[in-house]
């Protein structure tokens, strides 16, 4: 028995390891995979992000997998709080590793201004819940090593000096997801708000932003919606909500 047949005994979990695959996203897609699964890759050909942006990672240095959910008690109208809590429980687990990291709206993990985790989240709605979610992470473990990219990259390695056990960080991300999962569940709404703000990247500090039509102005990140929506204060005292792709961080 492998190492990851025996992590899914212990969690009580489907874990399904591919070597190498274009995307676990998309392998999760299929119907054989129920709440809970997760689907890790050792390789992704063809990962991806936000925006349709590729995701790079080297062959058996990161963590790439996807986890199957059946959020059915969410409501369609909150279903960013589902982002809220991964990135949480990821923040969590890299403060377990001595990497203080912070979440950049909508779903990335930054050290500084480089990039640790990528995560794509994709949601099935059924009337007015949430039926199904594939939540899709990129974690930046071991690789030291990155190609030209648009984001400036980093890894645990890059940031501590010490190598790490990819099924053993996968192990402790699912328990410290659980935990928020459950708090989700039991409608918990003011802890995780409290817990994804002190997380989030540049929150209270005035910076460059871009609109997507090249215009450039200067803002403070106030804090995220329960719809999702960015809520920033210009210069001038107004305060603006911005929707993903409506607004972009200028990052040296």
């Amino acid at each position: 028995m492998n190492d990851q047949l025996l992590l899914g005994a212990r969690l009580g979990v489907r874990i399904t390891y591919l070597p190498q695959t274009s995307s676990t996203n998309d392998v999760a897609r299929s119907g054989d995979y129920r709440d809970g699964d997760l689907i890790v890759a050792g390789e992704q050909t063809a990962g991806r992000g936000q925006r349709g942006n590729g995701w790079e990672s080297a062959a058996g240095e990161n963590l790439t997998f996807s986890l199957v959910l059946e959020p059915d008690f969410l409501p369609a109208e909150r279903q960013f709080y589902l982002s809220k809590i991964v990135t949480v429980a990821l923040a969590d687990l890299l403060a377990r590793h001595r990497v203080a990291a912070r979440i950049k709206w909508p779903n990335d993990i930054y050290v500084g201004d480089r990039k640790i985790v990528g995560i794509l989240i994709e949601n099935d709605v059924m009337g007015a819940a949430l039926a199904r979610s594939i939540v899709g992470v990129g974690l930046n473990v071991n690789q030291t090593v990155f190609g030209p990219m648009a984001v400036v990259p980093t890894s645990i390695l890059l940031e501590t000096g010490e190598r790490h056990s990819r099924m053993q960080l996968l192990d402790e991300f699912y328990h410290l997801f659980r935990i928020r999962y459950h708090q989700l569940r039991e409608g918990d709404l003011t802890e995780i708000d409290r817990m994804y703000h002190e997380r989030l990247y540049r929150r209270d500090e005035q910076h460059s932003f871009r609109l997507p039509g090249g215009g450039a102005f200067r803002g403070t990140i106030r804090r995220v919606a329960p719809s999702g929506e960015l809520l920033m204060e210009h210069e001038d005292g107004a305060m603006g909500r911005y929707l993903f792709k409506e607004v972009e961080y200028v990052i040296p």
